[in-house]
């Protein structure tokens, strides 16, 4: 029987019906790149879904049979595409499929920093009513800024556009946007946005895209939202001007580096909202994760040539 390795501890019981016919091979909830060599080694895959971990090409020339890395989710920033062509391997990703649940923590992120959900929350358990001096920010009217418009981007957009803001767009790959989402370049996004969501995929291109040169671009007291790849935000410039005042808060399910540990700068730092990266972390997405990275490796193996 052939064997399927998955990078992580488990797959839904709806995507395990899918795969029956292989042995799936766990590598638990943290693998390492040692550990992935040497279960490719052992088990020799046919496919690899990639739930946590990096697979790059020491997994791929541990495992001869690999036909096909399955992402279990959208992003496939964590796999070696390049060494993954190289050597016939198709990468495929479940896209679409965790796009509800990302683009409501998106818009929960940036409710409760428009909102200040966090502190009054934090005040009102400590005996505080802050009703006479407090004021939070409403969004209706306001513009937000969108980078990345794929199926989660999009569906962010839907909602921000019901509560009445005027939504700006930036994707040089999207079709078809609705009426709502109209096009804009980056500066005409940076220098008209109220608030900023991240939508797009991080690759050598736009890593940092947001940092010190275009925060100081941005409206002095924008939002900033990230749910895709921390790699997307230079870190240091988000504390810098989030301490001057330039972002008024920042709300984020993705850091440069995961998980965070202990003595991060952006700890204990107020008007920061922090989670995480559990924006696709719902049960309904993780179902819809698995079924579709079943499928989509099912589909590759379909047509893959079968081994002499």
């Amino acid at each position: 029987m052939s064997s399927i390795l998955v990078t992580g501890a488990d797959l839904a019981p709806r995507a395990l019906e899918l795969l029956r016919d292989f042995d799936i091979v766990y590598a638990g909830k943290a693998p390492t790149e040692d550990d992935l060599v040497a279960l490719s080694r052992r088990h020799d895959p046919v496919a690899i879904i990639v739930r946590y971990g990096k697979v790059g090409p020491a997994v791929m020339d541990a495992a001869p049979s690999l036909k096909v890395i399955s992402k279990h989710g959208s992003g496939t920033d964590t796999i070696d595409k390049i060494a993954a062509q190289a050597r016939g391997i198709e990468v495929v990703a479940a896209v679409g499929a965790n796009a509800a649940a990302v683009a409501e923590q998106a818009l929960a992120l940036l409710l409760a920093c428009a909102k200040s959900v966090v502190p009054l929350d934090a005040r009102m358990h400590a005996g505080h009513w802050d009703k006479a001096t407090h004021k939070s920010l409403e969004l209706g009217g306001r513009s937000i800024g969108l980078l990345g418009l794929g199926a989660i981007g999009r569906r962010f957009a839907k909602m921000a556009d019901a509560m009445g803001m005027r939504v700006l767009g930036f994707d040089p790959y999207a079709k078809d946007l609705p009426d709502y989402i109209p096009p804009v370049d980056l500066d005409t996004l940076w220098r008209e946005s109220d608030a900023i969501s991240l939508h797009c995929p991080l690759t050598d291109d736009n890593r940092g895209l947001l940092n010190a040169g275009t925060l100081a671009q941005c409206k002095r007291g924008v939002i900033i939202v990230n749910t895709a790849r921390g790699g997307l935000v230079d870190e240091a410039a988000l504390l810098a001007a989030v301490r001057s005042g330039q972002v008024m808060a920042a709300g984020l399910d993705s850091f440069a580096v995961e998980p965070m540990t202990a003595g991060h700068p952006f700890q204990g730092e107020k008007n920061f909202v922090l989670s995480p990266h559990i924006g696709g972390v719902t049960s309904d997405a993780y179902v819809n994760m698995g079924v579709g990275a079943a499928q989509n490796l099912l589909r590759v193996l379909a047509r893959a040539p079968a081994a002499a």
